[in-house]
């Protein structure tokens, strides 16, 4: 395969992942915002899914349709949905040789949705959620689609290495925004409203209620975002995922000089999967998912030189 191909195939994987973040966190907060008002902010959302400056940030946190608008469907906004979903569609017609004609037809489908007039009218009215489920039923769509109709070669390895890279990084994310303020403190009760948007952000909110009967505490959260196995939008998992995608390359001889990519991928997943909550807590959360965020970053940089021919 090209690695013009590839790198079409794993970054139309990255931006769906990153468009079904998004969506899925701005439902959750917008439902949050409405059952309490008084304490809600949305800066942790413009903060992770926007360039804003502080000023900017500011004048717009106070107003929820007008965040919906901008991350969703303002065209001036380089992280919007809408242009995330363009760059996909745009990667995708690129290799349509690659990929199956039911996938094509899908995500194209959910391409002409975001350009839709009617989009910016729903996000006015008074359930702006409608639209959001919208959107995030394409995007599930594009997922099973490519499950039963990809087959299993290269192509589908690098759309999952994408796919799974970019989960890790959204879920190291939306768990880290909680503890950029070195002040909070981790055991405070008040926050179980808290962690219980954060999980449904994530679609981890009734896993969560079937493994622990003690109710929300930031150590049960950071176990089951960072360390659950079982969790499909856990750390671990995604690690797991990408080293299991990047194997199946490397035995099939499709990786050159893959050996320094081997060793990053499998030191990241050692020092996850080796951890516990307790240990990530007493060593500084914030820090320790500051460090597992440069080393994706690092995976990122280092596949782009090993299979895309990146200088």
């Amino acid at each position: 395969m090209l690695s013009r191909v590839a790198d079409s195939l794993y970054w139309m994987s990255r931006y769906i992942e990153r468009s079904d973040g998004i969506l899925r966190m701005l439902k959750v907060n917008y439902a949050y915002s409405q059952d309490s008002i008084s304490e809600f902010s949305w800066r942790p959302v413009l903060r992770l899914f926007t360039y804003l400056e502080e000023t900017e940030a500011k004048q717009l946190e106070t107003n929820p349709r007008g965040i919906l608008q901008y991350i969703v469907a303002d065209k001036g906004n380089p992280n919007a949905v809408v242009n995330i979903v363009t760059r996909a569609r745009e990667n995708a017609r690129s290799v349509q040789d690659h990929i199956t004609k039911e996938l094509w037809q899908c995500l194209n489908d959910y391409y002409h949705t975001t350009k839709e007039e009617w989009l910016t009218h729903w996000l006015q009215k008074d359930d702006p959620i409608t639209i959001l489920d919208v959107l995030i039923k394409q995007g599930l769509l594009y997922y099973g689609t490519a499950d039963i109709t990809m087959s299993r070669g290269e192509g589908y390895s690098f759309m999952n290495i994408g796919k799974f890279l970019e989960r890790a990084i959204l879920s190291v994310d939306i768990l880290n925004v909680r503890f950029i303020n070195n002040q909070y403190n981790s055991d405070t009760a008040a926050d179980a409203p808290y962690w219980k948007y954060l999980l449904l952000s994530i679609a981890g909110y009734e896993l969560y209620l079937k493994t622990y009967r003690t109710g929300f505490d930031a150590r049960n959260v950071i176990e089951q975002v960072v360390l659950n196995d079982h969790f499909p939008r856990s750390i671990i998992y995604s690690i797991t995922r990408l080293q299991r995608y990047f194997d199946r390359l490397k035995k099939e001889g499709k990786v050159n000089n893959y050996q320094q990519l081997d060793f990053m991928i499998g030191k990241l997943l050692s020092k996850v999967r080796y951890s516990t909550a307790e240990t990530i807590i007493s060593q500084n959360l914030h820090q320790y998912l500051v460090d597992i965020k440069n080393d994706l970053y690092a995976i990122a940089n280092a596949l782009n030189q090993c299979c895309f021919a990146y200088s």
